[in-house]
């Protein structure tokens, strides 16, 4: 069974700056390449579409183009979550529903660039990881 993965919102905007990043890579080979299971929640989606909606991201060439097309494909692979847990261990409020995502779903990671407010390592058994650790990590594990 694939490994089942929750990403913060910040891992698809550094994928949609960056084409070359472990963001990038875990979106595009990872998530699009059907070698992991990507969890999303409503509150989840709800995040994504606003945040990649943001003009502020129109500087970025194609950017909304793009964010277009990875939301789509999001929609598409995805397995969607109603989780009913109520979390309050972040210092950013907001970013709870991330951690009762991958609870719920009983997630292997909870991938997030977000470490200023991420700063458990683990939580109910989620490890909560960077990209860079994330891509270091499940690259290894898919090409033995």
């Amino acid at each position: 069974m694939k490994s089942k993965i929750v990403l913060d919102t910040n891992v698809l905007v550094s994928a949609l700056i960056t084409a070359k990043g472990y963001p990038a890579k875990i979106i595009n080979e990872l998530v699009f390449g059907n070698k992991v299971r990507l969890c999303i929640s409503q509150e989840v989606w709800k995040e994504y579409v606003e945040v990649l909606n943001r003009n502020r991201f129109s500087k970025f060439q194609n950017f909304k183009e793009n964010a277009n097309i990875v939301l789509a494909k999001i929609e598409e692979l995805s397995l969607k979550y109603i989780p009913d847990l109520n979390y309050n261990v972040i210092k950013d409020e907001s970013d709870n529903k991330f951690l009762e995502l991958a609870v719920f779903s009983e997630s292997e990671y909870l991938v997030t660039g977000n470490t200023g407010d991420f700063t458990l390592i683990d939580f109910e058994g989620v490890k909560i990881i960077t990209p860079g650790e994330y891509w270091r990590k499940t690259s290894t594990m898919l090409h033995e």
